[in-house]
């Protein structure tokens, strides 16, 4: 790419931004993940509380990135040949020759939420693994392409446990970020009780095509990160591991720790919200502040740190301080 083609993609990431920002109120942190998680060619899963407008910063995501868009609501019912496709019995009219067709599921769009994907059983959570890690749905032994680029959005209320299926590691461990979407502050609930409940309708122009954000995904590797911070990512994420860990609380209430791909999201991640603050090199400030959403989910605790009330967050918050450059 040439500089005006890089200074046109970014010049449109603070409008994209504005123009979810029309109908999001606050959530800025929130925002941010998401739009590192698109940048770095990752998926993310969202939890939070009902009422947060998960959904609805999804698809104001999807109108302002002009990318296909299709939402599947999980429910104990759903099969995995709902969200793949199934094959079809067509027969040409012409000569009477019958034939099968693959008639492709809501998982072949370019921006897919997945909403609520814990309260579908886990064999049909499973039928996302491959789509979400390789990029290809493999049915009747024919792989079918996904569009690129593809992203993910998974939401999860974390309050419900009745008819629920929480996500296995394994499925956790693909996700490049685990976003917690809080209660907004009192000015940006009051924004919003005055802005949805009139009239008047944000509307939401298409900023980024598919194009751009493939763009602005090799950009986003193409971003320098120094080998002092490179290898505070890798003492970071081996101090997550209780076995060798010198970090006193997690050899106290660690299980089991990040493996590598967690360092590598960590790298991807911090790269992509430097572009996205319009810099061409990561800084510790990007690691330290996308660390709880790369290592939540990638860190397990022991019986002992839930009889004390300790999350993996204080976990993470324990290993910055110790790990430091």
């Amino acid at each position: 790419m040439t500089e005006q083609e890089v200074t046109r993609l970014l010049q449109k990431i603070p409008q994209l931004k504005q123009e979810i920002g029309k109908v999001i109120v606050g959530q800025q942190q929130v925002l941010d993940e998401v739009l590192v998680a698109l940048l770095a060619g990752g998926h993310a899963l969202l939890e939070g509380v009902p009422g947060l407008a998960k959904t609805l910063l999804v698809r104001t995501l999807a109108q302002a990135t002009d990318l296909p868009f299709r939402r599947i609501q999980f429910t104990p019912d759903l099969m995995p040949t709902d969200i793949l496709g199934t094959e079809i019995l067509e027969e040409d009219h012409g000569t009477g020759h019958r034939s099968f067709k693959f008639n492709e599921g809501p998982i072949f769009a370019s921006l897919v939420l997945a909403d609520e994907i814990n309260r579908t059983p886990p064999k049909t959570q499973a039928a996302l693994l491959e789509a979400m890690q390789e990029g290809h749905v493999t049915y009747a032994g024919q792989e079918h392409a996904l569009p690129k680029p593809f992203f993910l959005l998974a939401t999860q209320n974390p309050i419900e446990q009745s008819g629920t299926y929480p996500l296995p590691e394994a499925q956790l461990d693909r996700f490049l970020l685990y976003i917690r979407i809080g209660y907004p502050t009192e000015q940006e609930e009051l924004a919003v009780l005055s802005g949805t409940t009139g009239t008047v309708r944000q509307q939401v122009q298409p900023i980024l095509g598919g194009e751009d954000v493939r763009q602005l995904q090799q950009l986003t590797r193409q971003v320098s990160i120094s080998p002092e911070l490179l290898s505070l990512v890798n003492r970071l994420v081996r101090a997550t591991r209780p076995a060798t860990s010198e970090v006193k609380f997690i050899r106290d209430y660690g299980r089991w720790g990040a493996g590598p791909r967690a360092g590598q999201a960590l790298i991807l991640c911090a790269k992509a919200r430097a572009l996205i603050h319009g810099r061409f090199a990561a800084t510790l400030e990007d690691l330290q502040t996308l660390a709880p959403a790369v290592l939540r989910h990638r860190v397990l605790l022991n019986f002992n740190a839930e009889a004390e009330n300790l999350t993996t967050d204080d976990a993470v918050r324990e290993l910055l301080k110790a790990v430091s450059l």
